[in-house]
């Protein structure tokens, strides 16, 4: 193969921690060396189930809270066991719909993870939130209890495309939200869809301008993906829903660099915006391969050079926390040549790139997709260009031994 055919970016399973750091792995650490752990913590449960989602998220009648309180306090307990003589440099509260969580509940989980573990002094904690108004109305609580950012799942600023995309919210709903949030956080990120069906490059740049024009210092800015098992999988399948040409979605993506750059948020991760020095810490953590705890039914994590999962099924999550005193369904050790593999595959996502590596790479393929502009090599480092994000995972398969 010449040269990798597209690939347009889309969502990463970062809410569930699917791409998480083992601790301290023999490969170099892409951040350098670090003393912080960041903590991951899963809110399984959702009001309603949308249709691009193959998140680990469940829709219940009822959700007995204590019950839930103590089961993840419980779960934690076992983490903090596991990862002694470590500080937390990040928590980030992922789902599922975490706004739903009681503001007790979190700060309940907030104050155990302290007392466990200890806090970096600038420590990052980040609450996934839907834009309703009743969730907005707990913000207040969700901060005094120590989350100092927020990431509102707005997904779009069109009523029509987020009844298409299964949100319970409106525009207007949203928009209350988000000024709510920035009145009380710190700091706060907001997610939008793009590349829907039918959707116009002057639609998704008006739409990405408005998004710009509210001031906040982080955008994740993902294209629809039609995900199997999901609504729009069957809907694909029966001829129902047709996805976005891919020629049209990588004009869509070189749009979408092209205003956030201009506006002071240039891609520090193939599909995340930021403001210098405002990018996710605890998704950074993910993305330069650092040690990382999960808690919570369906959570991922990586410490002792070993690869957790935690039962999915909330139900089988905590009868196996009954059991066992901890969620986990799997633990395994990874070898060392695939965390130089994983390291390779999460760092080359991020602009500033990773470390040059030759034995982890096929070289001469390095150096032709290097020529044609796709990569950028120097003397110890290696990066994806912007024209070779849109290949992204095609560039993969060619280079990662």
């Amino acid at each position: 193969m010449n040269a990798p055919t597209t690939v347009i970016p889309a969502k990463a399973g970062i809410a569930e921690g699917l791409a998480a750091a083992p601790f301290r792995p023999e490969v170099p650490a892409f951040a350098g060396t670090t003393d912080t752990l960041a903590l991951y913590i899963h809110w399984p449960f959702c009001v309603s189930k949308c249709p691009y989602c193959d998140f680990n998220s469940h829709v219940r009648e009822t959700v007995d809270q204590e019950q839930w309180r103590d089961a993840l306090l419980a779960d934690l307990a076992h983490e903090a066991r596991e990862t002694p003589g470590r500080r937390l440099g990040s928590i980030f509260f992922g789902g599922g719909t975490p706004s739903l969580m009681p503001p007790a509940t979190v700060a309940a989980l907030i104050e155990a993870a302290e007392a466990h573990w200890g806090f970096a002094p600038d420590i990052e904690i980040t609450l996934e939130a839907n834009p309703s108004s009743v969730e907005a109305a707990r913000f207040a609580d969700l901060a005094a209890a120590g989350v100092n950012r927020v990431s509102l799942g707005v997904q779009s600023l069109d009523d029509e495309a987020l009844q298409f995309l299964g949100r319970a919210h409106d525009v207007d709903e949203a928009l209350m939200a988000l000024g709510t949030a920035q009145s009380v956080f710190e700091r706060v990120s907001f997610d939008l869809i793009y590349a829907l069906p039918g959707q116009s490059a002057e639609t998704w740049r008006a739409e990405l301008e408005r998004a710009l024009s509210f001031g906040t210092s982080h955008l994740s800015l993902y294209q629809l993906t039609i995900e199997p098992g999901t609504r729009f999988a069957a809907m694909a399948a029966r001829g129902e829903l047709s996805p976005a040409d891919p020629d049209e979605s990588a004009a869509l993506y070189e749009l979408t660099q092209e205003l956030t750059g201009a506006a002071g948020l240039p891609a520090y991760e193939i599909s995340n915006h930021a403001r210098p020095g405002q990018e996710s810490r605890h998704n950074l953590a993910y993305w330069r391969y650092q040690s990382y705890a999960g808690v919570g039914p369906g959570a991922h994590g990586r410490r002792n050079r070993l690869a957790t999962q935690r039962h999915r099924k909330p139900e089988n999550w905590l009868a196996a926390l009954a059991r066992n005193g901890h969620g986990i369904a799997e633990a395994r050790e990874i070898p060392a040549s695939e965390r130089g593999v994983e390291a390779l595959l999460m760092g080359l996502r991020l602009a500033e790139g990773v470390p040059l590596i030759p034995e982890r790479l096929e070289m001469d393929a390095v150096e032709r997709l290097a020529a044609q502009g796709l990569l950028a090599l120097a003397a110890d480092r290696l990066r994806v260009t912007q024209p070779g994000m849109l290949l992204l995972d095609a560039i993969l398969t060619e280079i990662v031994k």
